[in-house]
């Protein structure tokens, strides 16, 4: 389907169902720019930025940073990832939108300028998901991989996350998927998915 907007495929699913390998695979096959909100607020986090400590302090909460923040840092990266190009860019928005605020905030800022395709649903068990968060955390020792923080985040999943993939299933965007599989079955089903989207 020919636009004149960057397409955008928002990502969602618990802590550790498997977005962020999906999404390397989704760039790597089809061209995506990936967008992880939380890469990005952690990097905000990182720059010395003004709102450094509120963003840390809410990612080690498990609660979800103000939408203001959030939107700006996916803006500002869309825009840079679309400089030069010839044809509006594919985004993978991952781990957003995650509550009410997120998608009001969106509406309210993005929705004239981007044409939502879809939304990709993880649906991993709480005990697969916290297997994949221990090993994160020895590899890359993220401030918010821990048991605390991961039952946090999970509720916050369940609470506000959930609600926003019913609103957008009435709109018939949502494409639910197994993330319990190894990452080679779970992009089999993906790919069916994208194929048909994009």
């Amino acid at each position: 389907m020919a636009t004149s907007k960057p397409i955008i495929v928002f990502v969602l699913g618990n802590p550790g169902a498997g977005k962020g390998t999906q999404c390397s695979r989704m760039v790597e096959k089809y061209g995506f720019v990936h967008l992880s909100a939380g890469d990005l607020l952690r990097a905000e986090r990182r720059s010395g930025s003004a709102h450094g400590e509120l963003i840390e302090s809410h990612i080690r909460e498990g609660k979800i940073v103000p939408v203001e923040i959030t939107i700006s840092l996916i803006e500002k990266a869309m825009e840079k990832a679309s400089e030069g190009a010839k044809s509006p860019r594919k985004f993978l928005v991952d781990g957003f939108p995650r509550n009410a605020d997120n998608l009001d905030g969106w509406e309210r800022r993005m929705k004239e300028t981007t044409d939502v395709r879809a939304v990709l649903y993880f649906e991993t068990s709480e005990d697969v998901c916290w297997e994949r968060v221990k090993k994160r955390s020895e590899a890359e020792g993220r401030s918010d991989d821990n048991r605390d923080s991961f039952l946090k985040r999970l509720k916050t999943h369940v609470n506000d996350t959930l609600p926003i993939v019913r609103k957008y299933e009435e709109l018939g965007l949502v494409r639910r998927l197994s993330g319990e599989s190894s990452p080679d079955d779970v992009f089999r089903e993906v790919q069916k998915h994208i194929d048909e989207l994009c």
